[in-house]
């Protein structure tokens, strides 16, 4: 497994950073790894969907938990990628930290360039967080 920390300081409350960060169907807006988001079923702040990620546009199944204002944690079911992704929210006061980390791996004969794509999965992660950092404080 390797693992990916990120974090961001938001200018904007903790209410304001989750409404965005918490509209998981909107997330190939701002995670330009993710191209596509195919919910299978919602139930209980639980969310069990299929994404398209740009790599190679494979299919990854994702469990996604939801604790509002403080974490979303998805978890890699099945597909090309196994561990997960989980995103999580500090306030102090009127800013927000911003964190994403990363406990991953590629599966199968694709396991031996987990280490390579760690570099790319990274800056993306970047990218993203400050995507959403920018839409926030417009």
């Amino acid at each position: 497994m390797t693992t990916i920390d990120v974090e961001i300081e938001i200018n904007a409350n903790i209410d304001k950073v989750w409404d965005i960060v918490s509209d998981i169907d909107n997330e190939p807006k701002f995670w330009k790894g993710t191209k596509e988001v195919r919910n299978i079923s919602k139930e209980a702040g639980i969310v069990k969907r299929e994404v398209t990620i740009a790599f190679r546009d494979q299919k990854c199944l994702q469990e996604v938990k939801i604790q509002p204002k403080e974490k979303i944690e998805a978890i890699f079911t099945k597909g090309i990628i196994d561990g997960k992704k989980i995103i999580s929210l500090t306030s102090n006061g009127e800013k927000t930290k911003l964190t994403t980390h990363w406990d991953i791996k590629l599966t199968g004969m694709m396991s031996m360039f987990t280490g390579m794509i760690k570099k790319h999965i990274k800056s993306g992660t970047e990218q993203a967080m400050q995507s959403i950092k920018e839409e926030i404080e417009r």
